[in-house]
Order: C-alpha cells, then sequence, then structure tokens
C-alpha cells in the first residue's frame, strides 16, 4: 500500500506532498499509475471475499475448500500487484480469475 506513495513522493517531492497539493503536481508515472491501479483493484473483490468468508462462519461451513479458497485468494492477490506493475496483461487477468475462483470456493463445503 505504501509503494505508490513512496513513488509518488519521489516524483512530486516532499514539499508538494506536505502541502494542500491544491494544484494537481507533476503527471503521475508510468509506475506509480499501474501501482495505484493495483491497488485500487482489490475493491472490486474484496467487498464479496469478506462477505463470504462471513457467511461461511457464520454458517459453520469453515471446510478445507473454504480455507483453500481463502488461501487462494489472497496468495492470488499478492501474485497480482508485481504482474500489474510489471505491464504483463494476460497473466495478469488469468490471476484476477483466480481471484473469483477462490471466491466461489469459499462457501462450498
Amino acid at each position: 500500500m505504501l509503494l505508490p506513495a513512496v513513488l509518488r513522493n519521489r516524483e512530486t517531492g516532499v514539499d508538494f506532498n506536505a502541502g494542500p497539493r491544491d494544484e494537481p503536481g507533476p503527471p503521475v508515472g508510468k509506475l506509480t499509475g499501474r501501482l495505484r491501479r493495483a491497488q485500487s483493484n482489490p475493491f472490486e473483490t474484496l467487498p464479496v471475499f469478506a462477505i463470504a468468508v462471513l457467511i461461511a462462519h457464520v454458517a459453520g461451513r469453515e471446510g478445507t475448500l473454504t480455507m483453500w479458497g481463502a488461501w487462494l485468494y489472497v496468495i492470488v492477490r499478492v501474485v497480482y500487484v508485481p504482474l500489474y506493475a510489471a505491464g504483463i496483461p494476460y497473466l495478469r487477468s488469468l490471476v484476477w480469475v483466480a481471484s473469483l475462483c477462490g471466491i466461489v470456493l469459499i462457501p462450498i463445503i
């Protein structure tokens, strides 16, 4: 989460980041932009993941597949960030689909 902020700080300087940022500032670099998008991407699936885990827990359906689904989701979301930062298009999308598969596994016993 801090990596985009650190890179942006290098692009704009400490004075800009410490100020009110009333002006747009210098353009965002390619890597900083990718990391920002990678950082915001989990908001598409994280609420669904959290709800699925909560439902599985409340329903007492915390079986092996639930565990594997949760771990699959977490691991591939971590893998997603460097793939996005590197600009690898199709493998990144495949990893995103794998995170959805992890969510589907969660409520299943």
